[in-house]
């Protein structure tokens, strides 16, 4: 357990200044093309092309597919390197291809995603894709190599790596607002300012990818190209990925129609843009302490789950998702109960802060579920199951796309993203408890009780911590308070707000004598300097 602690750290360590050092980036572009309005939305629709790529590449292929497969090949005779250079060759002839065809359907595809967008903001939209679609390569490149050296216990690059992304978009937008200051109207928009952008968001993906590679020695690993990729179980991982590749590109549809519906917002409501600036809000909690500390312990559970030990696995998952709901419960009510100030991060006025909060609250609704979702998935996962979670992700697709378009039928252009929100969150709500009952009874019990009761009391200790992070927020001036001034003062509130609420969870929780506590506080202890 000391291994997974350490490990828990330094992906902890590395996600926080990474999320920090993303949230300043995210200001300096807002600052650069707004929030709201047709410059930011075209942006937002181009930039998340190889996005939504590498999601397909990191969340599908690699994490449910590559991750156990590794674990197993390195009981080979040569550690696992003849596999793992088959893999790699393969998939960075795949990546070419991919990007090359993207780049040719780039009108295409922003017309698919931007279906309501005028003319002028599809051509801008479209100039944006061809310089940021070049990411797909950089992207799965990187998302490879950082889930070999996971699988391979090296879990400190991958989670560091961003770091360096997120100081060179930050030089290449603060020196455009400095050339060309904030440009948020379509029409004045140059070939230079679209490159300059563009350009730097790409320049950032390609410079992290560089990091990582610098650490690839640190895997024990002799990388060379291989195309002789028969005989070491690629058609396993073929049909492996071959539902789990279904599964993602069934959520990529669900995508493209909220991007439609909210596209009916773009211009003076809060639309694409904003509402992925409220889902990176909403990320954040779940990628500093999901991601930290799950990661880990899925490749322990997978360790667990090769060798047979079921009850390993039980054990797993009911501690994982205890530890994980004692730090993910208080964040959500937290991030709520600040979602104003927090907003204003992302946006230029104390009333834009106002117009998107509902959308972060709306997001938060399923931050709890899905750190479930995390370790229950991946579970399945771990045992080579990938077509039982097509299936439960399948429902939770066509759910998200039905409560999109009905939100565009029924709601007004300025509660449209936070509509798309809601319906989104309760498709996740849905997808977890399916999920958790078929996980259930795959294994004849995941001491689902013990697990979700923690999740109650963790809930009953935060109601009260969370009225008094809301009191700290009025005493502040509320919606109109210094905490909504700037970016950075909407930062320093949330931090104000979300800190009281922390201090006040945990000594509930003490009083109590919280069992799960004691072993959050040690794992927290590892991030001090130590004498």
């Amino acid at each position: 357990m000391s291994g997974i602690g350490r490990a828990s750290v330094l992906i902890g360590a590395g996600t926080i200044v990474s999320r920090l050092s993303g949230l300043l980036r995210s200001i300096v572009l807002v600052a650069a093309i707004g929030s709201i309005g047709g410059a930011g939305d075209a942006f937002a629709v181009a930039n998340q092309l190889p996005n939504n790529i590498y999601a397909i590449i990191s969340t599908g292929l690699l994490t449910a597919v590559v991750v156990p497969q590794i674990v197993k090949a390195a009981a080979h005779a040569d550690g696992g390197q003849a596999f793992i250079s088959k893999l790699f060759t393969l998939g960075t002839v795949g990546l070419l291809g991919a990007t090359a065809l993207a780049m040719i359907a780039a009108p295409l595809l922003v017309q698919v995603y931007a279906s309501k967008f005028s003319p002028d903001q599809l051509a801008l939209s479209t100039a944006f894709a061809y310089w940021c679609l070049p990411q797909i390569f950089f992207y799965g490149l990187y998302a490879l190599l950082g889930e070999i050296l996971n699988a391979r216990r090296v879990f400190g690059p991958y989670t560091w790596a961003p770091i360096v992304n997120n100081v060179v978009s930050i030089a290449g937008f603060g020196a455009f607002i400095l050339v060309f200051g904030p440009q948020e109207r379509v029409e004045t928009w140059t070939p230079t300012m679209i490159a300059i952008v563009a350009g730097t968001a790409t320049a950032g993906i390609i410079v992290q990818t560089i990091v990582l590679l610098v650490f690839w020695r640190r895997a024990g690993l002799a990388l060379r190209p291989d195309f002789r990729w028969r005989g070491v179980g690629l058609r396993h991982i073929g049909r492996l990925a071959g539902w789990t590749f279904l599964m993602v590109v069934a959520g990529q549809l669900a995508g493209i129609v909220q991007s439609n519906v909210l596209s009916g917002a773009t211009g003076n409501d809060p639309a694409i843009f904003a509402s992925q600036n409220a889902w990176l809000l909403f990320m954040l909690p779940y990628s500093i302490i999901v991601l930290s500390i799950g990661t880990p312990y899925f490749t322990q559970l997978s360790e667990h789950a090769s060798a047979g030990r079921h009850d390993e696995v039980r054990s797993d998952i009911a501690r994982s998702i205890r530890t994980l709901g004692l730090f993910i419960v208080v964040s959500t009510v937290a991030l709520a109960v600040s979602a104003v100030p927090a907003s204003r991060i992302f946006t230029k006025t104390a009333e834009q802060a106002a117009a998107v909060a509902p959308v972060l609250l709306c997001f938060l609704f399923c931050l709890v579920p899905l750190a479930v979702l995390f370790v229950v998935q991946r579970t399945f996962y771990a045992y080579n199951d990938t077509r039982t979670p097509f299936f439960f992700t399948l429902l939770q697709c066509v759910l998200v796309a039905g409560g999109a378009i009905a939100a565009g039928a029924v709601l007004d252009r300025a509660d449209l993203a936070a509509g798309v929100a809601l319906t989104q969150s309760f498709a996740s709500i849905v997808q977890v408890v399916i999920a958790t009952v078929l996980l259930h009874r795959r294994l004849s019990g995941i001491h689902t009780a013990s697990w979700s009761w923690a999740l109650v009391r963790f809930g009953l200790a935060a109601i009260p911590a969370g009225a008094v992070g809301y009191g700290v927020f009025l005493l502040l001036g509320g919606n109109d308070g210094w905490t909504t001034s700037s970016p950075l003062a909407g930062a320093a509130g949330a931090a104000i707000v979300g800190s009281v609420v922390l201090v006040v969870y945990l000594g509930i929780l003490a009083v109590f004598r919280t069992p799960e506590l004691a072993p959050a506080i040690s794992l927290g202890r590892r991030f001090l300097p130590q004498r």
